[in-house]
């Protein structure tokens, strides 16, 4: 019997493993339903093609439901937090919880899309120790995923569901005690990048390179003005911020352009860039806009300094 966020007082972060759409019905669908019957808002967000599978299953009932496609809402990992906490402030009230289904992991992710994800999962139990009780639901597909996906899933959820059973996980690592499992080094460029050291005078140099470099490489001018505003952020955050110089990176993998900026600062704050900014925050702007127009971020505070690698795909 799982015991409700409301007995707790706590935030219930839950991984599901299926195997196939059935499995992943009879674990999300009783769930939804359960909090429908209670009076409690929920939040899905998953494949759209889940969703429709859901919202047959439902019926009538899915019009009390809200969905949005992960796809879109996930593409960076960094921005699925932000959306959690507007849905449940906007939706908690005193005595009450809330309920919600996120997939952010699924075939196909990249590794660098996958690794951030399951930072994020990691990181959502540090952005809700603090919060209201509620209940959030992680579906994983057990028969398409890695082994050590899964593994990394009994490391971020401190509950775990499968074949009607739930039990704590004894792997879970508490991001109040445990240093991040997912912090390792960005790997190395598939090829050798264009690099430039800058300092305040160089900033209008560094948005130079990167809007030639991002025309050349066919991104397309919407796109391009994005990520300029993202590395312009992160440059002026290096020089504010991380000792007054950088370096700037730029090269192409596959399909994806990608700009790194190196300074020697220290990020403590392992939430930084999934926090709205408020109007008066003096400053923690940048690492937000660059997280919220950019494809996928990869944030490294290491005892050499900081790493902000973003990327956009050409297509």
């Amino acid at each position: 019997m799982r015991a409700s966020p409301n007995s707790t007082g706590a935030f219930r972060h839950e991984a599901l493993f299926y195997r196939g759409d059935d499995e992943f019905l009879a674990g999300t669908v009783p769930f939804v339903r359960e909090a429908l019957s209670a009076g409690e808002p929920v939040l899905v967000a998953v494949h759209p093609r889940k969703a429709e599978t859901m919202k047959a299953e439902l019926g009538a009932d899915a019009v009390g439901v809200e969905f949005v496609d992960m796809r879109r809402l996930g593409r960076n990992p960094a921005c699925i937090i932000p959306a959690w906490r507007d849905f449940v402030s906007a939706n908690l009230a005193d005595g009450s919880t809330v309920r919600g289904v996120g997939e952010p992991i699924w075939p196909g992710r990249t590794p660098a899309e996958l690794v951030e994800c399951q930072r994020h999962e990691w990181l959502l139990n540090l952005a809700f120790t603090d919060a209201p009780a509620w209940w959030l639901l992680c579906p994983y597909d057990a028969s398409r995923l890695e082994p050590e996906v899964l593994d990394a899933a009994c490391k971020t959820h401190p509950h775990l569901a499968e074949n009607g059973d739930t039990h704590e996980s004894d792997r879970y690592c508490d991001p109040e005690l445990e240093d991040d499992p997912f912090a390792e080094r960005l790997p190395p460029p598939s090829e050798s990048p264009e690099q430039l050291a800058f300092t305040l005078d160089d900033l209008p140099l560094v948005r130079r390179i990167v809007e030639r470099r991002a025309s050349a490489a066919g991104l397309d001018e919407t796109r391009t003005g994005d990520l300029l505003l993202a590395v312009s952020e992160l440059a002026a955050n290096s020089v504010l911020h991380g000792g007054g110089s950088g370096r700037l990176s730029l090269w192409e993998e596959g399909e994806q352009i990608l700009c790194e900026v190196r300074d020697a600062g220290v990020i403590d704050d392992p939430l930084v860039g999934r926090e709205r900014p408020e109007p008066t925050w003096p400053d923690g702007r940048g690492l937000w806009i660059a997280n919220q127009v950019c494809d996928l971020s990869q944030i490294r505070s290491l005892p050499d300094g900081n790493i902000v690698r973003v990327q956009m795909s050409l297509n």
